[in-house]
């Protein structure tokens, strides 16, 4: 579905862009660079709601859209569909992270401890003036040489499952589901499942994990384990049988949550597990993430919600068929309200 393509009026709609620069005109300080290097965290919302991870290329796309980011998300998947598809890469384990930031909220102590990294949580929030005063020098912190050594740590979970508290996922060794290739269907996989809410716009699926947690759905989970960094993606070898080649790495947040389950048996108490949600987007998209990880475990399961409803979390949450759709109200629509004009005159 793409509401774009706009005949008649050609004349108008040349006007139309020649007072689109003109009114947004670019004091062409403000370089490509720039905004990659001050806008890291924006650059991440445009490459997740896109789906493709390519940095500089999100950055060009804010600053073409004069900081639309539903503009740029636009032009980023639309030039996505063009590139050639030469590899699948094989999959990644997130275990095998270089991490930035890794927390626990379940547990205060973990193997490899709470590494806070670089995170607004524990900040004031109250304006800093002095960067109305800023001139861009860098400080001496900023520009010394990293030189600390990658970390590495093992998975939270890993100790539940091996406790035999946390219930282990069934092995699942079907070809992931393309959504970029194939159209969503329902009852949808998991791995289809997982694609789209990737994808999907930030707020909307805040929006459904909000739900969940207030009463709307039946999920109301702990953080276990929440990981930010770099994730080597690996491709075959095409001259060897067996190996792989490591093409570059990806920024990636991954969330893991769980809450606890009641099962029903023959005997006087019910059991409980605990069960869980899982969240992976691009870049460091902490709080989607989560959402994410609600989601997903809203999804399994059952009640008449709109957060276990798995056709409305999937279908909704899309951001660029989201805005398509609602900004295509502004095209001509003439013929179709005559015919309610005259309905209601009748």
């Amino acid at each position: 579905m793409a509401y774009v393509a706009v005949k008649g009026g050609e004349a108008a709609i040349e006007q139309s862009l020649k007072l689109l620069d003109e009114v947004y005109q670019s004091s062409g300080r403000l370089e490509v660079q720039t905004i990659l290097t001050d806008m890291p965290l924006l650059i991440d919302k445009v490459m997740s709601e896109a789906g493709m991870y390519a940095p500089e290329y999100a950055a060009l796309a804010l600053k073409q859209s004069k900081g639309s980011v539903e503009e740029a998300v636009f032009l980023l998947r639309a030039y996505r569909s063009t590139l050639k598809r030469d590899y699948y890469s094989l999959p990644a384990d997130c275990k095998d992270m270089r991490i930035m930031r890794r927390i626990s909220a379940a547990f205060k102590d973990i193997p490899g401890g709470q590494i806070l990294g670089a995170s607004f949580d524990y900040a004031h929030r109250l304006l800093d003036f002095s960067l109305l005063e800023e001139n861009g020098r860098q400080t001496a912190e900023n520009e010394a040489e990293d030189t600390a050594e990658d970390i590495y740590c093992g998975r939270v979970d890993e100790l539940l499952q091996a406790d035999g508290i946390l219930e282990q996922p069934e092995k699942d060794d079907a070809r992931p589901y393309d959504i970029t290739t194939h159209v969503l269907t329902f009852p949808a996989p998991r791995s289809a499942r997982l694609q789209t809410m990737a994808r999907s716009e930030a707020g909307f699926l805040e929006g459904v994990a909000y739900s969940a947690m207030r009463g709307y759905g039946a999920v109301h989970p702990t953080v276990s384990e929440l990981r930010s960094g770099y994730v080597d993606i690996m491709i075959p070898y095409p001259l060897e049988e067996g190996e792989a080649i490591c093409i570059g790495s990806v920024n990636v947040t991954e969330v893991e949550a769980l809450w606890p389950v009641h099962e029903e048996t023959k005997e006087e108490f019910d059991k409980i597990r605990l069960s869980g949600g899982y969240g992976c987007v691009i870049g460091n998209n902490e709080t989607k993430a989560i959402a994410m990880s609600i989601a997903d475990a809203s999804l399994n399961t059952t009640g008449n919600t709109p957060s276990q409803d798995e056709e409305f979390v999937l279908t909704h949450g899309d951001c660029l068929e989201m805005q398509g759709f609602i900004s295509h109200l502004k095209l001509p629509h003439y013929v179709t309200f005559q015919s309610k004009l005259d309905r209601v005159r009748e």
